[in-house]
């Protein structure tokens, strides 16, 4: 029990210095990848830059205590950050004590919500986020922050945290552009950009190994926020009117009690839900990934504590919301991290920088971090998928075309919500109306094949009706029409066959159909019968009166229905 909550203590007793070196060595090069990440991250959500390392050191060591993924790094990330300024300008001004105040709330909803689904083990709550959903909010999602950043590349103001808001903020300033920022985020987003592309290729032709060279290419944002500091500070920047990152406090983050204010948190209820579930099933996707590809496990449950323990940790450090990051997760695995304490090392390094080294980034230009998260974030833009979602599925489309246009239009809130519910409501349209086929048998064999695909042996009075859809209430009367209408159009049947090898469940609702359908076939002069019933279900059906008043009987296999009804009455 234990080893089941404290899943460290699986792999501690057989940690020895090969894995120690491995561990310290990710530690000591996500330490320096995710610092300019972390800091970026924090102004996202309209927070302090230093709220942003923080959040980045007692939460990753609560991780490394409750979670099950080797090589996942959590953190501050992206999205969640979006999503965090969203919900707290709704209820504070950005930059007031309750700004912070209502950050560290949030914080620890999302820890106790994360915290209670993971107790309760419902990691399977994800699975009502489809793919299409998640694609379409992350793609909108990005373009949102990627608007949100042009203010700080353009050295402008820009509000809100819907594109139409931020767009008309851009465009009213534009004549407003502060050349010298502007010329700082272009610089540094053309050199990101090129590093990203280029970077790996041009290092391999100068003989560097592929994975050095490909960890090089990604500290192009370290070696721009230190160039771009060095100039600010040679050339006294901020003078001239570049917005610089000011003062970080130095020290190791306070111990904070977030406010017992019940009208804060009912306002931030639903939006800590939202966060909860969305930095999940990031996290979850990422951490199941590796864990595949190094034949791992990985326990979903677990890991709604593991992040639960790390946003609750978030929440009494002074820090933001956390989840398992994506770019701090894909460096710190090519780092060679074989175990959770490379995450505690990275978690003190941060807590080193933080302790000695933030007065070094007093001078770092807010246009450099702009130019990071761009670059970072555009990445999760999928048009490949977007254009294959269209080709293969126009209803799955729809979903993911709704949360796009609400997440752009009217905030990640009610993008994230309307894809849920159309996604939802989608799933029920589909399965209330279930595909169902007549079949025949192939000449000279035991199968049974759709007659209007194949050449089928059929004989007038009996009918063989596959239904390819478990039975509950949205579909219960749609297969009352569909038997009746068969035998409408058929009066020479005598035996009707529902082939259920498709059928998972048969609920209550679909039982009062079933028991329908066998008295109107009954009135009707046809025998009702079933083949093919799982054991699951026919568990079920032997719990209600059913079976006993079926009128035909219950074959193995749709063979064995037929050569027991096939001849016709005599």
């Amino acid at each position: 029990m234990l080893k089941r909550y404290l899943p460290i203590l699986t792999w501690l007793p057989h940690y020895n210095r090969r894995l120690f070196g491995a561990d310290l060595l990710a530690g000591l090069i996500v330490t320096v990848m995710v610092i300019p990440q972390s800091l970026a991250y924090a102004l996202l959500a309209g927070l302090p830059a230093v709220v942003g390392l923080y959040a980045s050191l007692l939460p990753a060591v609560l991780y490394v205590l409750l979670g099950t993924s080797r090589t996942l790094a959590v953190g501050p990330v992206a999205i969640i950050a979006l999503m965090t300024g969203a919900a707290l300008s709704e209820v504070a001004v950005p930059g007031s004590p309750a700004y912070l105040q209502a950050a560290l709330a949030l914080s620890l909803l999302s820890g106790l919500m994360l915290t209670a689904m993971g107790l309760l083990r419902l990691g399977f709550f994800a699975n009502f986020l489809s793919h299409p959903v998640i694609a379409g909010f992350l793609s909108a999602s990005a373009l949102l922050i990627a608007i949100s950043q042009a203010a700080h590349l353009l050295g402008v103001t820009a509000s809100g945290y819907a594109a139409t808001g931020l767009l008309t903020s851009l465009l009213g300033n534009l004549g407003a552009t502060h050349w010298p920022t502007l010329a700082v985020g272009a610089g540094t987003l053309l050199f990101l950009v090129t590093l990203r592309r280029r970077g790996k290729a041009w290092l391999m032709r100068l003989g560097l190994a592929d994975a050095t060279a490909g960890l090089i290419a990604r500290a192009g944002p370290v070696l721009a926020v230190v160039a771009t500091t060095l100039a600010s500070w040679h050339f006294d920047l901020a003078a001239r009117g570049v917005a610089v990152v000011g003062a970080v406090p130095a020290g190791l983050p306070p111990l904070t009690l977030p406010a017992l204010d019940l009208e804060l948190w009912r306002a931030l209820l639903v939006p800590a839900l939202l966060i909860s579930v969305v930095g999940f099933v990031e996290s979850i996707s990422m951490a199941q990934m590796l864990a595949a590809r190094r034949r791992q496990r990985i326990s979903p449950n677990q890991e709604l504590l593991g992040l639960g323990g790390a946003n609750l940790a978030a929440a009494f450090s002074a820090g933001m919301p956390v989840t398992g990051g994506l770019s701090r997760t894909v460096i710190n695995d090519q780092a060679g991290a074989q175990t959770p304490l490379a995450g505690l090392f990275a978690a003190l390094g941060i807590g080193l920088a933080t302790l000695l080294f933030t007065p070094l980034l007093h001078h770092l230009p807010i246009a450099t971090l702009a130019a990071t998260i761009t670059v970072a974030i555009l990445t999760l833009v999928d048009i490949p998928l977007i254009r294959q979602t269209w080709r293969y599925s126009r209803s799955d489309f729809s979903a993911m075309a709704v949360t796009i246009a609400l997440t752009l239009l009217e905030g990640v809130e009610a993008g994230i919500i309307s894809g849920v519910l159309l996604s939802v409501m989608l799933f029920l349209y589909r399965t209330s109306r279930p595909h169902s086929a007549l079949v025949g048998r192939i000449p000279g064999t035991e199968h049974f094949r759709n007659c209007e695909r194949h050449d089928t042996e059929t004989v007038g009075h009996l009918a063989l009706l596959r239904i390819d859809e478990s039975l509950y209430f949205a579909n219960a009367r749609y297969l009352e029409d569909t038997v009746l209408d068969l035998v409408a159009r058929r009066p020479e049947l005598e035996h009707l066959v529902l082939i259920c090898s498709a059928v998972n469940l048969i609920d209550a609702s679909a039982l009062e159909s079933l028991d329908a359908i066998n008295a109107r076939l009954k009135e009707a002069g046809v025998t009702l019968h079933l083949a093919e019933v799982k054991g699951p279900v026919m568990d079920r059906l032997k719990r209600s009166d059913f079976l006993d008043d079926l009128t035909g009987r219950v074959f193995l296999s749709t063979y064995a229905a037929w050569q027991a009804l096939s001849q016709p009455r005599e």
